[in-house]
Order: structure tokens, then sequence, then C-alpha cells
């Protein structure tokens, strides 16, 4: 890959992208109309919810064919019993991918603390996860020092198959992060997360479909993601070439985008079609 012109990158990029969502009552049947079933869905979770409604999409997504990726929130999770039962739920539907990050839950509903907790109980019960992802965080954690959060990653490396960041605006952030992370030692691919192209009414009626509570948390979390995306300054155009740029560097490791669609599969779904047809083009056009 480090020969790879960006217009190669961008084009492998964007097919092969996942589109995170969030479990609300409609939305299964929302992306078994709009996306294909070529790209992998994640699916997250939320203490209001519980993880009973992101396995029930992740496993009905996964019997209409998807390659479906659910969050297991260690601070969810009651226990060993209960992540059993989850590890055998899951593999009764061929779900062979998880992404584990520590939640949202406070208190924690059992014995995982954070997502190493879990992950560690995970590799003693034995599991078939072929594909295990983790947190980073290139824009930083909201409480958490970076410091910390490339050690986590450290620590972290031999439960895991890749690094998922969380939702990313500035390349150059990026770039430093990803060499921060190689310089400690971990060398798990990265999958960026992107904002799709939303527009702010439309994130703010997302908060309005996940209850009172979830649309409180929703809103603190993603405040600065209102405003960065409607920023004058800022394009998901602009910014996932300018990541397909960064994914030429072989050192760098960057291997997959991870979209955030709020819920709206058939605008991100029309975008990625757009933008893959004119990279294709582009191509085309400098051969």
């Amino acid at each position: 890959m480090s020969n790879e012109l960006p217009t190669v990158a961008l084009t492998r990029l964007l097919q092969g992208a996942r589109y995170e969502v969030m479990p609300t009552a409609t939305i299964g049947d929302t992306v078994r109309t709009h996306v294909p079933l070529t790209v992998p869905v994640t699916v997250t979770a939320a203490p209001g919810q519980g993880l009973g409604a992101t396995l029930d999409l992740a496993t009905s997504l996964a019997d209409s064919g998807y390659r479906v990726v659910p969050h297991l929130a260690a601070r969810m999770v009651s226990g060993r019993a209960e992540l059993t039962e989850i590890v055998a739920r899951l593999k009764e539907h061929d779900v062979s991918a998880v992404f584990v990050p520590a939640g949202d839950a406070d208190p924690p509903s059992g014995p995982y603390h954070g997502a190493v907790d879990l992950l560690r109980e995970l590799d003693d019960m034995g599991h078939h996860f072929t594909h295990v992802g983790i947190t980073g965080y290139p824009e930083s954690h909201p409480t958490i020092d970076d410091d910390v959060t490339v050690q986590s990653m450290w620590d972290k490396r031999h439960y895991a198959t890749h690094i998922v960041s969380n939702m990313t605006f500035d390349a150059e952030h990026l770039s430093t992060w990803a060499e921060r992370v190689r310089r400690r030692g971990v060398t798990l691919p990265l999958i960026i997360g992107v904002p799709g192209p939303v527009e702010r009414t439309k994130l703010l009626g997302m908060a309005t479909k996940i209850g009172v509570g979830e649309s409180l948390r929703f809103l603190r979390k993603q405040k600065s993601v209102f405003a960065r995306i409607a920023s004058p300054g800022f394009s998901t155009d602009r910014f996932v070439s300018r990541v397909a740029a960064l994914a030429t560097n072989e050192a760098l490791g960057v291997e997959g985008l991870h979209i955030f669609t709020f819920n709206q599969v058939e605008v991100i779904e029309t975008w990625r079609r757009r933008m893959l047809d004119e990279a294709i083009a582009a191509r085309s056009r400098s051969r």
C-alpha cells in the first residue's frame, strides 16, 4: 500500500466502509431497504436501551445476510453468565465480529469497569469471534488523558484485531495520533471514524427518537459534533479524501472507514455511492 495512489486508496476505503446505526424501532427495515449486503453494519449500545436492543437488531440483520458488528459495552454486561449467553447467541446467528468499548453505564452493571476487563474474560472463556475491535481517540476522550488512552490500546492489543477511532474531523490530528500509536508499538489496523454528511436538523431529529433520557445523553455527547459538522470549514468529502491520502502511507496502517450514520442510512449510502463513482472515474482518467 505504500505506493498506492490516493484515488486507489479512496476507492478501497469507500468499498469497504462500514455503517454505524443505533437500535431504534424502524432502523432494521431502513437498513434492509437502503444498505447493500456488502456494507457491514455496526450496532451501538446505550444504557437506556440495554444490550437486548443491540443484540436483537444485530441478530435480525445477520439473519438477513448482513455482516454485523454489535457493540458489547463492557459496563453494561452483568457478569460471566450473561457474557456466556451473549456469545452463544451471536454464534448461533453466525455473528463473528464484535466491538468492545467500555460504555457509559454508571455505575457498571457488573464486574467489568473497562473494556480490557471484558476482553480478558472473553479470552479466558474462549470465543469464536474472528474480528474484535477496540476504541481509539484521535480527537481525545472527553475525560481521559491521551497518554492513558494510548496505553489502553497497548494493554488490549493481544485481545483485539483492529482499532476503531472515535468520530474524527481533522486529518492532521489523525496523522499525529496514528504516528503516536505506532511509536508506542501498537500495530493493529486502524479504522477511522467519520461523520456522515447529515444535516444538523436530522441529528436533532435522531435525538428525539431514542427516548428522553437517551436523547439528553446523545445531545450532551454530540453537541460539539453538531457545531463541527455544521461548520462552513468542514466537508465530509474533503476529510475522507484526506484520510485516503493518509492511507497511502503503509506505516500508519489506516485500513478502513467507520461511518457514523445517525441512522440516516439512505443519505449516507447515496453519498458513498457518489464518492465511489467519482473516485473510480478519477482512476480511469489517470490511466
